[in-house]
């Protein structure tokens, strides 16, 4: 009897339950542990435990761009989606190894606030403002539009009326909790996103491959075919008229400045490192980077293999098929929008090729995870786990951003610059209104994202690599490096790199095309340009005006010392 109703139950319906008991699970736990002080709402206290700051780390870190549109890019790019496995993965150990334990020496709760200080300016502190919220809200809408692509197809209502619904959802325990809130949600969220991520692919890995590992079925033969199944999807590719899956078509040039954007961005991405000032002491924020890099290594292994299986499934479930007998999935899709079936010569016959001119099938390379299970035709529970899983990945970030945004408006401009004998209780409203404020905007870009999660996403690891990371690496590692040569480097970086992906993304400035961009980069990887213009005038400048003021720079000395004594001991 049970077996006969799990199998009657639809998708919807599966989802209803399985979201809504992780989302009661997450407003519980926001209700528990909300913020009753302004050291609560922007560092949970500092008395997070390293295991428990690990998994809300890598929930942080995770987000629809990882669990929906990285393995969506690598399932259409083939070798050239890797570069976006490589730059995440590699900028998160740059992070944890280079930064995290000497900011959180340095003891400020927010990289405008290091900045600030570091810089002994309340203008760099300003810029520092500015360019934290250009790369929140870029990096926001990204997520939001993850959030409505789950609850567009799987509660069967429009994006837009999804994004809204996340934005409720998020409003709640972001605002109430704080950072304690988001930190214990996030440990949550963690353990939701990487089973859902995981059960499907293990399933789908045992049917194609009969190896219940991932990783290795990948490069495993199919079951019964004798052949291996990238040399398949391979065939399958070049059949169609597209390049081999496992062959590259990005320059050189263009992999190598993508990778470098990423992971320079990765380590001045604000809403991250925010998450080292949670713990108590400085060997607690080696300990949960490590923890975080163990449990982000399971979902970032495993992408790869989810792409390699949804690919090969897709195009042997729609190419040269009757569109009258595709299954039930395929029409729930065309209804968000996200599939396209256009009948050029009105056969039937779903054309899925190569080429623009004859091409019939229109995919969003950001279904592709959520879309996976279906296609594999698997349980209808694990389709309705996927849907809690994608929206815990861009939930938990999300609510990390909101907080950096809101931290960014009530400590940094309010606490610091324009009122600074506010109250506690007084700085504690402020961050809550502008998290309020902060989350009609970043549903705003929701509804009008630039592009898919993924590459929205990658440009706002671009305006991190050109606008936090030299002003944050200098600042810990050249003692001589001054406020006019940091502020100058962050205005240049950040400028150059909204010029270019506003000119090359958004067609301004007399936009451009493939062709046009300058030395062959992309506006992905346009961050690493970005960055070394803002080293090369943050030197030059600072070479030519005063150095930093003396006890500055024992600062400076200081925070490099293990056990240093004065102003940034660890405590």
């Amino acid at each position: 009897m049970n077996n006969f109703i799990l199998s009657i139950m639809s998708v919807q319906t599966w989802t209803y339950v399985i979201v809504g008991i992780t989302f009661a699970l997450y407003i519980g736990i926001a209700i528990w542990s909300r913020a009753g002080s302004t050291k609560d709402f922007y560092v949970a206290g500092g008395g997070v435990s390293p295991l428990a700051n690990g998994l809300a780390t890598a929930a942080d870190w995770m987000s629809a761009a990882s669990f929906l549109g990285m393995a969506g890019l690598i399932s259409f790019g083939g070798y050239d989606g890797s570069v976006y496995l490589m730059g995440w993965t590699g900028g998160y150990v740059l992070l944890a190894l280079l930064l995290a334990p000497y900011l959180r020496k340095f003891g400020k709760f927010t990289v405008p606030d290091f900045i600030g200080d570091r810089y002994y300016s309340n203008t760099a502190r300003t810029v520092a403002v500015i360019c934290a919220l250009l790369v929140s809200f870029t990096y926001v809408a990204g997520q939001m539009r993850g959030v409505g692509l789950v609850f567009s197809r799987f509660l069967e209502v429009d994006i837009n009326t999804g994004v809204i619904i996340g934005m409720i959802i998020v409003l709640f325990y972001a605002v109430l909790g704080g950072m304690k809130g988001i930190t214990y949600t996030q440990v949550a969220q963690y353990c939701v996103l990487i089973f859902a991520f995981m059960v499907p692919a293990i399933f789908i890995s045992l049917l194609m491959t009969g190896n219940p590992i991932p990783q290795i079925g990948m490069g495993g033969d199919v079951v019964g075919e004798g052949v291996s199944l990238l040399d398949k999807l391979d065939g399958l590719s070049t059949d169609l008229g597209f390049a081999k899956y496992t062959d590259g078509s990005k320059s050189m040039i263009d992999v190598f400045f993508i990778t470098a954007a990423l992971m320079v961005g990765t380590a001045g991405l604000p809403h991250v490192i925010v998450r080292f000032f949670t713990v108590p002491k400085v060997k607690d924020a080696r300990k949960s980077a490590g923890f975080a890099l163990l449990f982000i290594a399971i979902l970032y292994t495993t992408a790869p293999a989810i792409a390699v299986f949804a690919r090969t499934n897709l195009i042997e479930t729609v190419s040269n098929k009757n569109y009258k007998d595709m299954p039930a999935w395929f029409s729930k899709w065309e209804e968000t929008g996200l599939i396209i079936f256009n009948d050029k010569n009105n056969d039937g016959v779903i054309n899925y090729l190569a080429d623009e001119n004859i091409n019939e099938l229109t995919v969003d390379a950001d279904i592709m995870v959520l879309a996976n299970p279906e296609i594999a035709n698997l349980p209808n529970w694990v389709i309705a786990l996927v849907a809690a899983g994608g929206l815990a990945a861009a939930l938990s970030t999300a609510a990390g951003l909101l907080l950096v945004i809101s931290s960014s408006v009530s400590h940094d401009l309010i606490k610091k610059q324009l009122k600074p004998n506010i109250s506690d209780k007084g700085e504690l409203i402020a961050a809550r209104l502008s998290a309020v404020a902060a989350v009609c905007v970043a549903g705003y870009f929701g509804i009008n994202p630039p592009d898919f999660v993924a590459a929205t996403v990658a440009l706002a690891f671009g305006l991190a690599a050109a606008s936090f990371f030299p002003a944050i690496i200098m600042g810990i590692f050249y003692k001589k490096m001054n406020k006019e040569g940091a502020i100058a480097g962050m205005v240049i970086g950040i400028l150059s790199m909204l010029f270019y992906m506003l000119k090359f993304k958004f067609d301004m400035f007399g936009g451009g095309t493939e062709a046009d961009w300058w030395f062959g980069i992309s506006p992905e990887g346009f961050g690493t340009v970005a960055m070394i213009l803002n080293f090369i005038v943050s030197i030059i400048i600072s070479s030519f005006t005063a150095d930093p003021p003396e006890e500055v720079q024992e600062i400076v000395e200081n925070i490099r010392i293990p056990s240093g004594v004065g102003k940034a001991i660890d405590h």
